[in-house]
């Protein structure tokens, strides 16, 4: 376009500032991040870098970062930066900064002014009522950046004149007999301040209005999913770091050890004595074979058990059953049962399930017990996939001929499963790592006598009265992972004089469970994605 002139939109001042809003938004995520890894102590706030302390170089990032985004919003209202704020930004965020100013005004006054009773009300009205003011009545861009840079510099300064350094105890009181550390508050606030900073600068970077609106909740979600898959891969790795240890004392390829399971008798090239019950190295009992075996038996028992019966009843009530006060009442009961405490489940299956097997903890009953744990789940979340097929798919068999079932058999639940598998996953995410009901219903011991697993396909017996088949193996009380962790960190079963390690020995079985748990979720997540490729191709 020949005749096109140039705005002040693509000058070389406008690239600037955007570049140094974008720098805002990423020096929030560092701090961010930083924080994060203060917290879960990856770092340590009084540790040199580079011979700063943590905690001052956090404070000077932390000034800068808030320095940059009242500078933004200044330069917005005097317009030097090219942008479109609305008139102001908006009674929710007024709202959540004077809250905000509210506390931060009461502990300045309180606990650095020292004012005690109730003389830092005041004090905290003044600070938070100036914050709604600051935010509602001036245009979006002071409103927006001026109370978050304040807070941000505010928390920065705190960090860098030693107000709040790495010695720093907050006392609550005499009688509560607690206190705030400055390793939690100064990550927390450090956290708090770049969300807040963060959330400001990239509204900035998009012009405010409603593309600036748009980016600060962009931004807010993709820190806090960042922080929620940080906090899994810190919690697996440290559980790792702390597990392998313990898990590999004595291990050695070579001829190893013959393992049974399921049935089968399988010699293994190498030797893990704590995992496949070998050479007693870390204690003088055997290792958590049986309880990984019996943990794997409890899952599958459950979901046999949860399953059929949970998409069954699915396919009842989205499509036989009119729609009613008994599937209204279904749904209700379904929400009450998923959201029941385990415990009221293990009670259940001890005095209901137990009697009826021959009055002793059994494999059966824990399978049952956490089979009704798992039984809501797979019918709301088998429920709501039924309910999502679209009806054309319904109407194009029909009209093709075939019958109903037909129609639910071959077009239905092909569409639902990748649902269906979904609620399976989350269930036994959940029952895979329960203490309670098994704890009641099926543990033994904490060690099983002899190191053997439970055998149940080999169990099956025929007999010549009904029910013509018995198992043996399924009467029996075993063990299971998530009760040998509990018995052997909260009441030391098993551990004294005879466990060289006995650390090793916890975080080695906590390193186990989080493995089968999630060799589980990997084996439903496969099995979506199976299915949901079946179903587009």
């Amino acid at each position: 376009m020949a005749g096109a002139t140039k705005t002040n939109l693509v000058t070389g001042d406008v690239s600037e500032t955007n570049a140094v809003a974008a720098g805002a938004v990423a020096l929030s995520a560092l701090l961010f991040a930083l924080s994060l890894a203060a917290l879960f102590e990856i770092i340590t706030i009084s540790d040199p870098v580079a011979g700063v302390p943590v905690v001052t170089l956090l404070g000077l990032i932390l000034v800068a970062l808030g320095g940059a985004v009242i500078t933004f919003g200044i330069g917005s209202f005097l317009g030097y930066v090219e942008t479109q704020p609305s008139p102001s930004a908006g009674l929710v965020a007024a709202t959540v900064f004077s809250t905000i100013w509210f506390a931060v005004g009461g502990l300045v006054a309180s606990q650095t002014l020292g004012l005690g009773g109730l003389t830092w009300v005041p004090v905290a009205v003044l600070a938070g009522g100036g914050a709604f003011v600051l935010t509602a009545l001036p245009r979006e861009d002071i409103g927006s950046t001026l109370p978050a840079g304040a807070l941000t510099l505010l928390t920065g300064l705190a960090f860098v004149t030693g107000t709040i350094g790495p010695a720093w105890v907050w006392e609550l009181s005499f009688e509560q007999q607690a206190s705030f550390t400055a390793e939690f508050v100064i990550p927390m606030a450090t956290l708090f301040a770049a969300l807040i900073s963060g959330w400001a600068a990239a509204k900035a970077y998009g012009g405010f209005g409603a593309r600036g609106r748009h980016m600060g909740a962009y931004v807010l979600i993709y820190l806090n999913a960042s922080s929620i898959v940080g906090v899994l891969f810190v919690l697996v790795a440290f559980t790792t770091m702390k597990g392998v240890p313990g898990l590999l004392t004595g291990a050695e390829l070579g001829t190893g050890p013959d393992v049974t399971l399921f049935g089968l008798t399988v010699g293994l090239p190498f030797s893990v004595p704590f995992v496949m019950n070998g050479v007693a190295l870390l204690n003088d009992f055997q290792g958590v074979l049986p309880a990984i075996v019996g943990t794997i038996w409890l899952v599958i028992g459950a979901v046999l058990f949860a399953v059929p019966l949970g998409v069954g009843a699915a396919i009842f009530l989205t499509e036989y059953a009119e729609r009613g006060r008994l599937t209204q009442a279904v749904e209700v009961a379904t929400n009450g049962l998923w959201s029941t405490p385990s415990i009221v489940f293990g009670l259940f299956g001890f005095a209901f399930l137990i009697p009826r097997f021959g009055g002793n903890k059994s494999l059966i009953s824990g399978m049952l017990t956490l089979g009704f744990m798992l039984l809501p789940l797979v019918l709301i979340t088998s429920r709501e996939a039924i309910l999502a097929v679209p009806d054309e798919y319904r109407d194009a068999s029909a009209a093709l001929g075939v019958t109903k079932w037909q129609t639910i058999r071959s077009v239905v639940l092909p569409a639902a499963l990748p649902g269906v598998v979904t609620g399976v996953i989350l269930g036994v995410g959940r029952i895979a790592g329960e203490t309670a009901p098994i704890l009641l219903t099926m543990t033994g011991g904490t060690f099983v006598p002899g190191g053997s697993t439970v055998d149940v396909i080999g169990g099956f017996q025929f007999t010549g009265t009904p029910p013509f088949v018995a198992n043996p193996e399924l009467l029996q009380a075993t063990t299971a992972l998530p009760f040998q962790l509990y018995a052997l960190i909260t009441a030391g079963v098993g551990l004294g004089d005879n466990v060289t390690n006995p650390e090793q020995f916890q975080w080695a079985t906590a390193l186990m469970l989080l493995v089968v748990v999630l060799s589980f979720y990997a084996i439903g997540i496969g099995a979506r994605y199976y299915f949901r490729r079946r179903l587009q191709s």
